[in-house]
């Protein structure tokens, strides 16, 4: 009986990642979208200042809460479940996490810099960069879910 709570327990707490991994993952495609748009409009305009306050609402609401939540989700699966610590996926998976972290860190100091006006990223540069997320997550998924190694 307390291995089925445990295995119910882990099994809930991992939902809950995977529901917040989505939930950030989709905040990180659509926030590099508003700056973009911002970054194209005219400076000071109604546009700019609604992508501008609706980058905001994003970081604040789903963005940064997501990020957070999936760290703690995943850091209490690896204290339930010490184990994954010596799976070679699991090692594979990690510093794409991070870097995935990273990249949330770097586009909300980019979307703070283009609210005050001091990027010199361009609209087309941030299009590039707004794919990096995805691609990083590809490989999180194909490490995560099929457990190559």
């Amino acid at each position: 009986m307390r291995d089925f709570l445990f295995l119910h327990a882990y099994l809930w707490i991992k939902a809950g990642h995977i529901i917040f991994v989505v939930a950030w993952m989709a905040g990180l495609l659509v926030y590099p979208r508003y700056k973009i748009h911002q970054l194209s409009a005219e400076a000071g305009g109604e546009l700019a200042t609604s992508m501008s306050e609706a980058a905001q609402r994003l970081r604040k609401v789903i963005l940064t809460p997501s990020m957070h939540i999936v760290w703690a989700f995943g850091l209490v699966m690896v204290w339930l479940n010490p184990g994954l610590l010596g799976q070679a996926w699991f090692l594979l998976k990690l510093p794409l996490v991070l870097t995935i972290t990273g990249l949330h860190f770097w586009f909300v100091r980019l979307g703070r810099a283009i609210d005050m006006g001091t990027s010199r990223m361009t609209p087309r540069q941030l299009r590039m960069m707004n794919e990096v997320p995805f691609l990083v997550m590809i490989g999180v998924v194909l490490l995560a879910v099929p457990k190559p190694f």
